[in-house]
Formats: C-alpha cells, structure tokens, sequence
C-alpha cells in the first residue's frame, strides 16, 4: 500500500444504521407511512410505504461482510473456476464499534491515515424511492433521519475529522428549503440528495426544475455543495420494461444480467444532465456538485453528448456544456476506472478518493486507493488524495478540514 506524507480525505464512507434511524424522531403520524422495522425476535424485515423491501435484505446489518472482500469481482478479475458468491466473507465478530459508534469511528480513521472522512447512508439511500408515492412521508421520514444522524454521527464537530451527509428530498420544493436550513443551521458541511427525477403531485420534475432554485440559491450561498451517492433512484422501471424487476434488490441474488446493462450508470448521467442543460449552473454559478460511487464511465459519454448537441444546437447553451462540467461536478470513481482518461476529460483537479469503506465492495484499506494512481506524478496524486476533496468541501487546503 502507499505511503503518503500527509494524510487524505476520503469522499466517501458508510455507516450502519441502527434499527430505529427512521424511527426514532418521526412523527407519530407517519408510523405506518414511513419506515417500520418488523421484527420476530430473530429475524427483521423493513417495511416501507407498507411494502416489503429488500433493498437492504437484513436491516441489522449483523453479521455483515467483510470490507474489501469482493474486491476481485468488482474488478472483473476473479479467477477461472471460482464462484465469485464464495469471495463473500462475513465478519465473525459482533458489528464493530466503528460501523455505528462516533469515537470509535474516529480512532479507525486515524489508524487508516485519514484525515477525515465524508459518510454517507448505508440502508437510508434506499427510503426516497420507497416513499415516492407518499412525499408527505418522505419529507417527515429523511427529517425524523436527519435528526438521528445529527444525534448519533452530527453532520461536523470541532474536531472535522468526520462530515455526515444530511439527506434533502426535493419532492416538496418548500420543505426542501427548510430542511436545507434545518441542517445547515446544525452545521452541515455538504448534503446528499437523490440522483434522480424528483417525484411531484402529477408528474416527476427534472432536478433543473425551476421550482428547485431556492435550495440550489441557498446551498450555493451556504458555500456547501451537493453530493450525488449511488442509490435506488427508480431505474430498475427500465429494466421492468424489458421483463425485469422493478425493484432494487442488489443483495438478494445475482438478478437478471440484462438489468445492469440497461441501468448501469444512467441515473447519475441522467442527473448531472439535468442540472447542466436545464441551467442550474447558469443561475447558480457557485453551486458545486459531486458523483459519488457511481463510477466515471458516465462522463465520457455525457461529455460527448452535450458537446454533439451543442454543435447542433448552440443556442440551447449559456457556455460550452464540457466546461459547465469541468468547473461545476467532481467525480469520486470507482478504484479500478480508467483514472488518466477520467483526468483527460474532467481534469485531474475534479477526481475525488472515496474508498467506499466499509462495505464489501469498496476497498479493505482506504489509503490503497493511492496505489491505483502510478499514472499520476506526486503533485497530482496528493490532488486526488486530498486537495480537491478540500475545495469540494469549501474548506483551505492544509486546514484541520
């Protein structure tokens, strides 16, 4: 693993909630609109919206994988004859103190070498899609969630070693004012919110939607930016349209190949399309946005795009779209991406290192994020490693972040 004489930011960390992290701040009203927890004594179930769902099958998350132990597969590489389902460990112990405990957490990221980390929802980033037929209780759910996040991790303290990711559903345009204001009085750093079309009373809205501007007004104000994470934003519908399931279940099986190629990365594309040719960076010039775990390959192929339509349609466009990109979204990709072609088309000054720790598709050790970087020289590698996950966060580079 690499050594570095100066200690990284990672963009992207994950949490295990605890059981009552929808639960324990809701109003009381929504207790069977919202997230319920069903529980045999043995065996727990999340039901959402009065669905079943699965998109975390076992929602205790004990046992749990180990991190980095599917490595292989992600990167395509598990070797001829070996079942890729047997490169799945599970943790023998208890749930480690780290996964759920703030002090805890802190101590593991000064054994990693870190200097701080971005956390983002583990069970959480699949509640907004359960609930889109409910935004009353999608609204109430992501704030009773805000509440127990502030509680439990707070969105930054004194020390910066840890930033929480407060989630904003824009479903509600004035609620999502709101909370923006809830969390940021409490000191949010940076919130998550949902790469996909926003659910409406009639119809969804593009996150370019005009209606959005004032979270997009404040945010940009606040000096604190936006993060995209990989979620369940609703696509699996496509794959329903072709014969397979609508619903995101990535634990439960290997699923129906042809969903991965017809989804992939499309909600993420999709997203920052949105914001770029809807113009929310035309009216919001100090908004800042950032990719998170959805990989890089969706760069090239909205660059192209936009640069295509642009040619063909010069007046659609305020600026050059692939600048808009380049100055606007930072991209934390997958370890085993193509990192020089990303830092070709975006600049290297827009990558972002996020390990995906602790899950069992991220890596085992954070810091060997930097071993996939030899194309870079040592001025870049420290870029990718840390700087410019300072000033995604809007905080001087050699600061405590």
């Amino acid at each position: 693993m690499a050594t570095l004489d100066y200690r990284a930011i990672d963009a992207d960390n994950h949490y295990y909630e605890p059981l009552d992290a929808f639960t324990r701040h809701l109003d009381r009203k929504f207790r069977r609109r919202g997230v319920q927890i069903i529980g045999d004594g043995k065996h727990h179930t999340a039901v959402i919206g009065n669905r079943v769902n699965r998109f975390i099958p076992n929602p205790t998350f004990d046992p749990i994988i180990v991190p980095g132990c599917l490595d292989l597969m992600f990167r395509g590489q598990v070797p001829e004859g070996v079942d890729p389902a047997t490169l799945m460990k599970v943790e023998k112990l208890e749930l480690r103190p780290e996964y759920r405990d703030r002090d805890a957490r802190v101590a593991a990221v000064d054994r990693q070498g870190l200097e701080s980390v971005v956390m983002f929802p583990t069970f959480g980033c699949g509640v907004e899609e359960a609930l889109k037929d409910d935004i009353e209780a999608a609204v109430a759910s992501l704030h009773a969630f805000n509440l127990w996040l502030d509680e439990d991790w707070g969105f930054d303290r004194p020390d910066h070693r840890i930033l929480t990711a407060p989630m904003i559903s824009l479903a509600d345009p004035a609620a999502a004012v709101a909370e923006v204001e809830f969390v940021l009085a409490r000191g949010a750093r940076v919130v998550h919110i949902r790469p996909a079309p926003v659910p409406g009373i009639g119809k969804p809205r593009s996150l370019g939607d005009r209606a959005h501007d004032p979270v997009w007004a404040r945010l940009a104000e606040a000096n604190v930016p936006v993060a995209f994470h990989l979620g369940d934003s609703g696509y699996l519908r496509l794959a329903a349209m072709w014969g397979g399931k609508d619903t995101f279940e990535p634990f439960t099986g290997p699923g129906d190949p042809l969903d991965k190629i017809l989804v992939d990365d499309r909600a993420i594309h999709d997203t920052v399309a949105s914001l770029i040719l809807h113009g929310v960076f035309d009216r919001h010039p100090a908004l800042r946005v950032a990719s998170i775990e959805n990989g890089s390959d969706f760069v090239h192929r909205l660059a192209k795009r936009m640069t295509k339509l642009a040619n063909q349609s010069p007046k659609s466009f305020a600026d050059a779209p692939l600048d808009t990109l380049r100055e606007h979204v930072w991209v934390a990709p997958y370890y085993e991406d193509d990192l020089s072609a990303l830092a070709d088309k975006i600049g290297v000054e827009r990558i972002l290192f996020g390990s995906d720790w602790p899950h069992g598709e991220g890596l085992a050790e954070p810091l060997s994020f930097a071993d996939e970087l030899g194309a870079f020289d040592a001025t870049d590698v420290r870029k990718i490693m840390r700087d410019n996950a300072s000033e995604f966060l809007g905080v001087p580079v050699g600061s405590a972040v």
